[in-house]
């Protein structure tokens, strides 16, 4: 299933994080790790905040992919179920069967 991972991080972790390098490599490691199709980052409410959007084979990979972002920049996570236009098509065409 595809999902949108956000990953918002605080503050005081994250400026420790990038001042010791283990910002870049969280970011890395976990790029290598998702293989997202697509990865933004940005603020949202004043925090650095990751999104990544991923399919996820198994509800088992979310412990797995979530305690780095908290561990090292003590992230708030959810994931989100989301659908490109390919799956809204098919989701409505089969409306009203």
């Amino acid at each position: 299933m595809r999902v949108l991972l956000k990953a918002s991080m605080d503050t005081d972790k994250a400026n420790e994080a990038i001042h010791n390098g283990t910002l870049t490599k969280l970011i890395q490691e976990s790029m290598e790790q998702i293989k997202p199709e697509a990865a933004y980052f940005t603020t949202d409410h004043g925090r650095r905040t990751a999104y990544l959007v991923f399919d996820m084979q198994e509800s088992s990979q979310m412990p797995v992919l979530s305690e780095p972002w908290f561990q090292h920049v003590g992230a708030e996570i959810t994931y989100t179920p989301v659908m490109n236009m390919e799956d809204v098509q098919k989701g409505l065409s089969q409306l009203g069967r």
